[in-house]
């Protein structure tokens, strides 16, 4: 099952980039509408190329706020270690998605997957808001998971990050993840 996980935290993000230009995308993953040159009226192939005003010059187009943050990140349960190495890959702590969370349970061999409603930017990090969390059948019937959320003082639904450095983060306030976490790389 960890391993289906590490496919889809290294995968996904790649595919989001090779279909990045045939659909924008917003933090949802729903289809944004393109701008008003998608919806601009052919020209006749002998009329001039109109130039671009001065007020609607060339925006690139940009990828959802919590980009920085894709992958594997190794850490926060307990110090992080060595995350320049192959094995960093095999057991992360949290995956990072472009719609999805993915984050290690203590009490289960399964990732617990929370899906993101909406993703903020802050100062010097974001704020993750998550879809309610599935609830895990025992033997009493349905329940929450005890681990769905990140022991943050906001909830379960919620996750503020602060960025520490290029490859390392923070979750300030949640009990669960007391130390730092560092994203997962292959040494070069």
């Amino acid at each position: 099952m960890r391993h289906w996980a590490l496919l889809l935290a290294l995968g996904l993000p790649l595919m989001g980039g090779m279909d990045a230009a045939a659909q924008p995308r917003g933090t949802t993953g729903q289809a944004q509408p393109r701008s008003t040159d998608a919806q601009a009226q052919p020209r006749s192939p002998d009329s001039p190329a109109q130039p671009r005003s001065a007020d609607s010059p060339a925006q690139p187009r940009q990828g959802p706020p919590h980009e920085w943050v894709f992958g594997a990140w190794t850490g926060g349960i307990f110090p992080p270690g060595d995350a320049g190495t192959p094995a960093c890959f095999g057991n992360p702590t949290v995956i990072f998605t472009r719609d999805i969370v993915m984050r290690v349970s203590v009490l289960d061999t399964a990732y617990r997957e929370r899906i993101i409603e909406t993703v903020a930017e802050a100062a010097n990090g974001l704020e993750f808001r998550f879809a309610q969390a599935a609830p895990v059948l025992g033997p009493m019937g349905a329940r929450p998971a005890p681990d769905a959320g990140f022991g943050c003082a906001a909830g379960p639904n919620a996750l503020k990050v602060e960025r520490k450095g290029p490859d390392e983060i923070a979750f300030p306030g949640c009990s669960e993840f007391p130390s730092t976490l560092k994203r997962c790389t292959m040494a070069r």
